[in-house]
């Protein structure tokens, strides 16, 4: 950020000066008025988020009627504010010198206003200077003098919280403990304590410095408990940020991830997907919800979190999507369908960042099938570890597929990426199964002593699960059953128009799976032998699990069959569970939305511009500015898009709403705004930054040492943070604290 006025002849810099500088809002319209009144040439090609993060406006510019004293510490703008007070012809006085900042040619009836005002001007300096000094503040009659305590107290608790900031986002624990112990039991200080002994040696801190010279020798600073209360404003000082952005355009979906483990407690990770001002798509963590008690619990719990603690209003909610697996699936099933009953627009989506396959997996109930969907987790981490594990792995698919060059190739270049979750995950596995035990087996025996001892006991691991038929037989029904849907997911994560023609093709993909179900025994004979053979080759024996046999062989009373068993409790569950998921992940009103990317040129052109939205957007009529003109409109935009002549059509929603034409025609504008926000489109290629940062996370701390304040601001690593409102949230969150004005209490 700018720290000069970016307005023309003004050359108060913020850190030279006392003077309030102010961002420009975000809001488009606000936004352009204030560039239209600072007559800047620099400012009129920037967006308003650019303008927002990096240009700023000194408090001389603004009528003292716009500024309030919202608290003793701060002056704030009103909401409506607006510039008025710039002074644009002072540079014709003494033509030589050089301008930094171009200003825009005036009109004769605009310098004359501009005149006009130069005496207001001076005016309003010296009002400025008047609540620099302290003065009383006629809107508001609050004194906002303070005292040199109170001052440094500020100061002191602005350098805690940078310390807290920088700590948080390169997640460092401000505790070595997860758990508060005294310092009298500790060898070495807190990794807090150390970086605030190392900022005042550094002799950069005077404030720091001061404040604990006057402390005590007994006396701790800064508690264990306030470290955590300080941590938490700075989580939600950023969060607020980002729920401000998220507020000013209103519409945004809910996207939820696996349950995660922190400090032995269940937490569910929430995102938001909105379309910024600036028509960026993007997809946010936004905090963990705790995950313990019933469903109605739970879904009262995230409403709670969503709109009284959030402020955001659910109507505006357009789109919802889950990624479960395990026991927590069927808790997400009944918040999704519980969420869907009460928010109709809040259309249940897949996530564009998971493939279908894996996603439909994941969610089936099935100790066979979680099985597998773990031990490829695990997969995943180990050969994650070393590149010479890959190579292991590699050697082990040229021995099997001695006779095919191409295939082992294939195999080969499969197998160097993320490929356990791929949409064919299950088919890659299925071929490179031999290959991947005698690589497991390998790296066990350890007989060149490569390896270390947890390289050994993972690969151990992992074979005693690849070497049972349970995992096998689940294998291959996961493999034949989502054959049917993979070009299906395949296209859902693709190009819009790919996407456009995977809604159409859903009838097909049911009408197959629905098939399967009605012949049944037929399907099943045909995977069964398949997996009979695959167990075979790897010298595995053919049983039912043994835990169903310790349960239910004595009851029975008979021996039972392995090939029944996996029909009634594998193939046939699995395949209704995929047909009922497809049916609620994808009802009537999110079909007829997908539909609706005929907006996108490129889509239409691919369709002849024969194309009729007018019945696919009932359900958003309400968020159109003048519904009543819909069919004229989408008529013209038909006929723009027709005869355009040679000019390539864009080819997604973002291209589309890029465009400067767009703005043309609001309805089409403002339903291309609604569509993006379904979490089934892909995001763009930075939009999923906050996402690949949480995963990072996860995979980079263990359970024992999270933390949802630590996580959330490491993974905000380049938000940006106001240390004043963070002073001046704690103050208000905890006036106990401040209550002696010091921070330092005695150790118990």
């Amino acid at each position: 950020m700018s720290n000069f006025c970016a307005a023309p002849n003004c050359t108060i810099r913020s850190n030279e000066s006392a003077s309030p500088f102010f961002r420009f809002p975000r809001d488009t319209e606000r936004c352009k008025q204030w560039v239209d009144n600072c007559h800047c040439k620099d400012l009129e090609d920037k967006t308003p988020d650019q303008l927002n993060r990096h240009y700023r406006l000194c408090v001389n510019h603004f009528e003292p009627s716009m500024i309030c004293k919202a608290s003793p510490y701060r002056t704030k703008l009103k909401d409506n504010a607006t510039p008025t007070i710039f002074d644009l012809t002072s540079h014709l006085n003494n033509p030589q010198c050089r301008q930094r900042k171009r200003i825009k040619e005036l009109s004769n009836a605009e310098a004359r206003q501009m005149k006009e005002r130069k005496k207001d001007s001076v005016d309003q300096s010296k009002t400025n200077k008047n609540y620099a000094e302290g003065q009383v503040d006629p809107e508001t009659n609050d004194t906002t003098q303070l005292t040199s305590k109170e001052k440094e107290h500020r100061e002191y608790l602005k350098s805690l919280f940078e310390v807290i900031v920088v700590l948080g986002k390169q997640n460092i624990p401000l505790n070595r403990h997860t758990k508060e112990v005294p310092e009298s039991k500790c060898l070495t200080p807190s990794n807090f304590k150390a970086l605030l002994e190392y900022r005042m040696n550094a002799g950069g801190d005077e404030a720091l410095r001061k404040r604990f010279e006057m402390s005590a020798m007994n006396k701790e600073c800064c508690t264990f408990t306030q470290q955590m209360q300080m941590m938490e404003v700075c989580e939600s000082c950023i969060r607020e940020e980002l729920l401000q952005e998220v507020r000013e355009v209103r519409f945004f979906s809910l996207v939820t991830d696996d349950v995660v483990e922190i400090s032995g407690e269940s937490h569910l990770p929430m995102f938001l997907r909105f379309l910024d001002q600036a028509n960026c798509l993007r997809e946010e963590f936004v905090g963990f919800l705790p995950f313990e008690g019933e469903d109605e619990t739970l879904m009262e719990r995230l409403l709670t979190e969503v709109t009284k603690k959030w402020g955001l209003n659910m109507d505006y909610c357009r789109g919802q999507a889950h990624f479960s697996s395990g026991v927590h699936s069927s808790k997400m099933k009944a918040i999704a369908t519980k969420l869907t009953e009460m928010y109709p627009t809040a259309v249940y989506t897949p996530r564009s960042t998971c493939a279908l396959n894996a996603s439909l997996a994941s969610g089936v109930a099935l100790t066979g099938v979680q099985i597998v969907m773990s031990t490829f987790k695990k997969i995943e981490s180990f050969f994650n570890e070393a590149s010479s594990l890959q190579l292991e792995l590699e050697n082990a698919i040229s021995i099997f597929y001695q006779g095919n060059e191409e295939k082992a190739n294939d195999l080969k270049e499969a197998c160097r990426t993320n490929w356990t979750v791929r949409h064919d995950a299950f088919e890659v596995a299925v071929d490179v199964l031999e290959s991947l035990l005698l690589c497991m087996d390998s790296v066990h025996d350890n007989e060149d002593l490569r390896w270390s001892d947890q390289v050994t006991n993972d690969a151990l691991e992992i074979s005693e699960a690849l070497a049972d038929f349970e995992f096998v037989a689940t294998l291959v029904v996961l493999k034949n059953t989502l054959s049917f849907t993979r070009a299906f997911g395949k296209n859902l994560q693709g190009p819009t128009m790919d996407v456009y023609f995977a809604a159409n093709s859903l009838t097909a993909v049911l009408h197959s799976l629905n098939e399967v179900s009605d012949n049944i025994d037929v399907y099943h004979e045909f995977w069964f032998e398949e997996a009979v053979n695959l167990a075979a080759a790897l010298e595995i024996p053919v049983k039912v699990p043994r835990l169903y046999l310790r349960k239910h062989h004595a009851e029975s009373g008979t021996e039972i069959q392995p090939e029944s068993y996996f029909k009634e409790h594998l193939t046939a569950p699995v395949v209704s569970h995929v047909i009922n998921e497809l049916n609620d992940l994808f009802s009537e009103n999110h079909l007829n939305a997908l539909r609706c990317l005929t907006l996108v040129p490129a889509v239409m052109g691919q369709l002849k511009f024969n194309t009729s939205e007018e019945n696919n957007v009932e359900m958003y009529r309400n968020d159109l500015p003048n519904a009543d003109t819909l069919p004229t409109e989408l008529h013209c935009w038909r006929v723009k898009w027709k005869h355009r002549g040679k000019v390539t059509l864009p080819s997604t929603v973002h291209e589309t709403l890029q465009l400067a034409e767009v703005k043309f025609f609001p309805n089409v504008l403002a339903f291309l705004r609604v569509l993006c926000n379904l979490p089934v489109l892909s995001l763009d290629v930075d939009g999923d930054a906050s996402r690949k940062r949480f995963q990072m996370y996860l995979e980079n701390t263990p359970d024992k040492h999270r933390s949802k304040s630590l996580a959330f601001l490491n993974i905000h690593y380049n938000a940006r943070h106001d240390l004043d409102v963070m002073v001046d949230s704690y103050i208000k969150m905890y006036p106990e604290n401040e209550s002696h004005e010091q921070v330092c209490q005695p150790v118990d």
